[in-house]
This record gives structure tokens, sequence and C-alpha cells, in this order.
């Protein structure tokens, strides 16, 4: 004789267990208990390391009977996918030795449920865990970053964004973004929270004005004149108060304190930009706008080629800068130029590589060879800030550049 198999449905995945008392004696009758207290999760885990993929892992106790035991597991309404479902026993509890295996799985026909038959050789308790993955529960970064007001160094604090969507709940949850500590949260159903993940206090940045025509073109064509962004840049490393992991991209929202006492009270919103994906040892650059006291004049001073042999030429090209600092303090520009960009621009692009060298007269010397490859070089330029009138010092730098066999 035998009571039918019930599963309640419900828009949350649940362990329903069913035990099924088995006899090897010829008076053995088969039956089936339904327990009316479902295994609460004891544990759950959501792993948001992939950015394709959310993993989940909850754990519960579950009562045994000496044979075979019908666990089953539904996801009616949710967003669990079923092809990843994994089902381990962890190990036995209470104090109890139990020989515990997974002996076989089934599924129920047009039902979204699995039903797992696990064989043990006495009574007792079990942790089980069962993983899976699940869609619709997704993150996202963002930063507020504060610089001080003589824009030395910033206080970085980085929130985790987490959308569940995947019509399932979970209680305290331990959750890990990837990178750093684990942390307990609920999660709520249709729920969107922000959590801050970590605080950088004291992050040394340089703030910098660079010009560079490829990447950021002119401001004033018909004037040569270049745009100079200005930016915070972060090193993510340890000498910068970082470094522990890397940086996820998202947006930064950007501000500066004030002076005085209550300084972080009284800061003011610089603006807003997407922080790349920043490994260890490398930099976050944060945009500020266009400088409008910084001007850069950038021409062509020389553009002549030299015959070699047969069709073949030496290029010679002198850049000329003229730069005016209107600030009150000094300043550092960089100027950046991509040396098959000018090659092109002066020449056409014939498809070749470039091979060039640095002229005699190039006032531009020692390229940085941190930031510098073998077709973009950058240069750091010292400015004097503007005389008390608001003068400025009219700079003039040179790059000489010799292109190599062009035809």
């Amino acid at each position: 004789m035998s009571s039918p198999l019930v599963r309640p449905r419900a828009s949350r995945a649940d362990l329903l267990l069913l035990v099924a008392s088995l006899s090897l004696s010829p008076s053995f009758v088969q039956a089936r208990v339904k327990l009316i207290t479902l295994p609460v999760r004891e544990r759950v885990e959501i792993q948001l390391d992939n950015p394709g993929a959310t993993l989940v892992e909850e754990e519960r106790i579950v009562p045994l009977v000496k044979g075979a035991n019908e666990v089953d597991f539904s996801w009616a309404n949710t967003q669990i996918d079923p092809n990843t479902i994994v089902f381990r026993v962890i190990s036995p509890e209470g104090g109890k030795k139990l020989d515990v295996k997974v002996v076989s799985v089934s599924y129920p026909p047009n039902e979204a449920a699995l039903v797992w038959t696990v064989g043990s050789d006495d009574s007792g308790s079990a942790r089980v865990r069962i993983s899976y993955l699940l869609g619709n529960l997704t993150k996202s970064f963002n930063y507020r970053a504060v610089a001080s007001h003589d824009e030395k160094s910033l206080d970085l604090s980085q929130y985790m964004r987490l959308q569940n969507f995947a019509n399932e709940q979970y209680g305290s949850t331990e959750l890990w973004a990837g990178f750093g500590e684990r942390f307990s949260k609920p999660v709520g159903l249709n729920q969107t929270k922000e959590m801050l993940v970590e605080r950088f206090k004291d992050v040394p940045i340089q703030k910098t004005y660079t010009c560079n025509p490829v990447e950021f073109d002119y401001l004033d064509r018909a004037q040569n004149k270049l745009r100079v962004p200005m930016h915070y840049v972060i090193k993510n490393d340890k000498d910068h108060h970082l470094g522990a992991a890397a940086l996820p991209f998202g947006k930064v929202r950007i501000f500066i304190a004030g002076k005085g006492e209550h300084a972080e009270a009284n800061t003011a919103f610089l603006g807003e930009d997407w922080g790349k994906f920043t490994p260890r040892d490398d930099e976050m650059r944060l945009y500020l706008g266009v400088a409008q006291d910084v001007v850069v004049k950038r021409t062509v001073d020389k553009n002549e080629q030299k015959k070699i042999t047969g069709n073949l030429f030496d290029h010679e090209v002198i850049l000329k800068y003229e730069i005016e600092n209107f600030k009150k303090q000094p300043v550092r520009l960089d100027i950046v130029e991509n040396v098959r960009a000018v090659r092109n621009e002066l020449r056409g692009d014939n498809g070749r590589d470039v091979q060039w060298k640095l002229g005699s007269e190039s006032t531009l010397k020692d390229p940085d060879p941190e930031h510098s490859t073998f077709d973009k070089l950058m240069f750091h330029v010292e400015l004097p800030a503007a005389d008390a009138s608001g003068k400025a010092e009219k700079v003039t730098q040179k790059l000489h550049l010799v292109f190599k066999n062009e035809w």
C-alpha cells in the first residue's frame, strides 16, 4: 500500500524531502511519508565573480532513514538553469556516522523538478548541498570619489548594486563579488539594493593635463588649438593604498572637498565618468573636463623629404607646440603623439610599419618609459604659473621626427 507523492508548487526553490521506508523482509510494505516542515536553508552563498553567470550554493540538513530516501527539488517560476543543478551529500550531522550515497536521479515528466534517490546505511541526518546557476540576479559597481581640496588625494568608496529579478529570495546570504571579503546580506524578491563593499582612504592621485590629437582632437582646428582634457589618475597598487584586487568597471561620481574644518561636508560635484576595469598595478583615469586655462597650439614647422636611393626617402617633420598656462599655479602638461598617425597625416597611410627616430632639433626628450610604446610617445612639460596680472609665459617645444625609408 502506498501514499501518493505530493510536490507543492512555489515561486521559490524549496526542498521537499520524502522518506521511503524499505525492508528486505517479505512482509515489507513501501510507504512515503511527507514531512510537514520543509528543511530550511542552513547556508546560502551567492558567487558574483563571473559577469555572465551567478552561482548559488545552498545547504540544508536532511533527515534520513535506513534504506532509500527521495529528495525532491523543484524550481517552478524561478530563473534556475536546470542543466546546471548539482546535488552533493557533504557530511553526516549530529556526530553520527552514516554511509550516505546518491543512488540515482529522476526527472518527473512535465515538471520543473528533480528527484534524487539517496541511500543511507542507518537513520540520521546529513548536510546536502545543491548548486545551480541563477539568471536575472546581477551585479554592477559604482564609486564615489571625493578629492581633497588640494587635489593631492581622494577617498574612494566602492559600491555594489545587486538586482534580483530571478523570482527567488534568500535570507541571510553570503555574497562574494569575486574579490575582497565575503559579507552577509538578505536577498529579497524583486529587490535592488546597493551595498558599500570597500572604502579606500587618502588614495594619492595625480591631476593631469593631456593633449593628444589622435585621442582628444582639436579644440579649435582653424587656430590649431588642441583640446586639453583633465584627469585624476589613480594607480591601483599598495603604494597608493589600493592594489588588493582589481577595480571593476563602474560609474564614478567625482566630488571635491571644501576648505576648513567641515571640508567633507562642503563638497562640490565635479562630474561623472566611467572607470575602466583596472587590474592591479594599472591606472584608472577619471575625466574632469577640458582645461580652458591651459592653451596648446600645434603647428607643423618642418615637412621635408630627403632622397636616399631610388624611390626611398627620409621624411623629416618638426611639430611645434606653443603653450600657455593661465592658471595661478604651475602644472605639468603631457604631450602625446602617435608617430604612425603623424606619418599618415602628412604622407597618407601606405599600410607599412613606421621606421622612425627622434631628430636632433627635438626639444622634447626622454619619452615617459611607462606610458610610451614603439609608435606612441608621451612627453612631460613643466609649465610655470601665470603672473599676478594673469599673464602667461609662452613655452615653445618641438618634436623632431625622422621617418626612415619612406616612398
